[in-house]
C-alpha cells in the first residue's frame, strides 16, 4: 500500500478538496485493511476479497473508497445510513471483519496536537494526522453475516414486480399481500412522477 501522504493527496484530488474528513477516511481505510490482512486492496487479486460497509455519506467515505478501491458498482461498497462516522472492513476470504469508528474525543484532541495552527479547520486536519490510531478511533472485532445476494459478482437473483413490471435484482423485492413488488411500489418512492407518461426521447 502507498504511504499516507500519497494516499491523502490522491484522495483529496479524487474528492475535490482536502479536509479533515479525508484524513480520517484515509487513516481509517489504511488501518482497516491492515487489520484484515490486505495490503493492496484496490488491485487484483485482493480487489475481490474486500467489502466495506460505510455508515455515513460524508467526505470520509470518498477517502475510504479511494484507498480500498471499493465501489457501489462493484458491489464491494455498502452504504448503511446510520449517520455515524464508522466503517466495517471485511476480508471475504478469511471473513475477518473490524468496525472502526471515529471518536468524538478526537475533535478536542486536535487542539492539543496542533496548537500552533490558528484556524480551527486546519488545526483539526493537522491534529488528525498527528494523533495515534487509539486516540482517533474505536476498533471492534465483529462478525458480518453477508447474504449471498450481497456478494460481488454477476446478478444471480431476479424477480418481476407484479404491479409495474420492473425487474428487481439481488433479492431487493418485497412480498406484500402475496404479491412480489419492487420497493417503490411497496413503500413509495423518493420521486414523484410529474408527467402522465414516460418522456419520449428523440433518437
Amino acid at each position: 500500500m502507498q504511504d499516507f501522504e500519497t494516499l491523502l493527496n490522491g484522495s483529496a484530488a479524487h474528492h475535490g478538496h482536502l479536509c479533515a474528513g479525508q484524513v480520517i477516511g484515509v487513516r481509517m481505510a489504511m488501518l482497516g485493511c491492515n487489520l484484515i490482512g490486505l495490503d493492496e486492496p484496490s488491485n487484483m487479486p485482493q480487489i475481490k476479497k474486500i467489502i466495506v460497509y460505510v455508515e455515513i455519506d460524508r467526505c470520509a467515505t470518498d477517502a475510504i473508497a479511494y484507498v480500498t478501491g471499493v465501489k457501489l458498482g462493484r458491489r464491494s461498497l455498502k452504504f448503511v445510513d446510520n449517520g455515524i462516522m464508522a466503517a466495517t472492513f471485511v476480508n471475504l476470504e478469511t471473513m475477518q471483519a473490524f468496525r472502526i469508528e471515529s471518536t468524538e474525543e478526537s475533535r478536542e484532541l486536535a487542539d492539543k496536537y496542533a496548537p500552533e495552527i490558528r484556524e480551527k479547520k486546519l488545526r483539526q486536519l493537522e491534529g488528525y494526522k498527528r494523533m495515534s490510531d487509539k486516540e482517533l478511533f474505536t476498533i471492534q472485532k465483529v462478525t458480518v453475516d453477508i447474504p449471498a445476494s450481497d456478494y460481488p459478482g454477476p446478478t444471480r437473483f431476479k424477480a418481476l414486480c407484479a404491479k409495474c413490471g420492473t425487474v428487481v435484482r439481488d433479492k431487493r423485492e418485497v412480498l406484500k399481500k402475496n404479491q412480489i413488488l419492487c420497493r417503490p411500489c411497496a413503500f413509495g418512492s423518493y420521486y414523484t412522477i410529474t408527467e402522465g407518461e414516460n418522456v419520449n426521447v428523440r433518437s
